[in-house]
């Protein structure tokens, strides 16, 4: 059976890797030291997004530059500190990347992460041998993802409409559509289903229901 696509760019995390939760907690714990609110998962998939400056905006911390650089810092320190501990891949994670491997798609890895961080999951996770590269940033701010798909597709041996980009962020299809290959959300991720179906991409609620629709003639 030929794929239907050559490549797929995954994003990392939210989309392969399950912390959402971990990071509405370490939001709240940031929140609690300001003598903020706590916020809802509910409240965190229907506002996080990109940038995340004015993510943190809309959450009231005081975001003028050195700001935004030490609550940035801080939640990071936070994040990777308990993560590995508390985080697990989305169900059967690893075994559809295999399946998909068997029906003719190659995988690489395309994440807002800084490259360090990035480089460190894949690898804790076991999951490395899937990826042919790993793309991520150079700053804590999760900025330049855009430009670093363009520098990654540039690389790749596929036209643009041979590979789909999966992610579950509205940024994920402006990625997509940045560097124009095809797009599929993930709504188990850091954006609810009702954000993402607004793209007009395929939305989809598990990696298996993934598999089942990249299998669709």
């Amino acid at each position: 059976m030929d794929a239907q696509y050559k490549h797929v760019i995954w994003d990392w995390n939210g989309t392969l890797l399950n912390d959402t939760e971990l990071c509405v907690d370490v939001l709240n714990a940031l929140l609690a030291r300001r003598g903020r609110a706590p916020l809802s998962e509910e409240d965190y998939r229907n506002n996080f997004g990109f940038p995340v400056v004015n993510f943190y905006d809309y959450l009231g911390f005081d975001t003028d530059t050195d700001s935004f650089e030490r609550v940035s810092r801080e939640f990071i320190d936070d994040y990777q500190a308990r993560c590995f501990e508390e985080c697990k891949l989305h169900p059967e994670a690893a075994q559809v990347l295999t399946d998909l491997a068997q029906l003719g798609m190659s995988h690489s890895v395309l994440s807002a992460a800084k490259q360090e961080a990035l480089n460190e999951g894949i690898h804790h996770f076991g999951i490395r041998a899937h990826f042919m590269g790993l793309m991520g940033t150079d700053n804590i701010y999760a900025k330049g993802k855009i430009a670093q798909g363009h520098h990654w597709i540039e690389q790749l041996h596929w036209q643009p409409d041979e590979i789909v980009l999966i992610g579950d962020t509205l940024h994920d299809f402006e990625v997509a559509e940045a560097i124009g290959t095809h797009c599929i959300l993930m709504a188990h991720g850091h954006h609810s289903s009702e954000r993402l179906s607004k793209t007009g991409a395929p939305v989809v609620h598990s990696l298996r229901e993934l598999v089942q629709l990249l299998r669709s003639p």
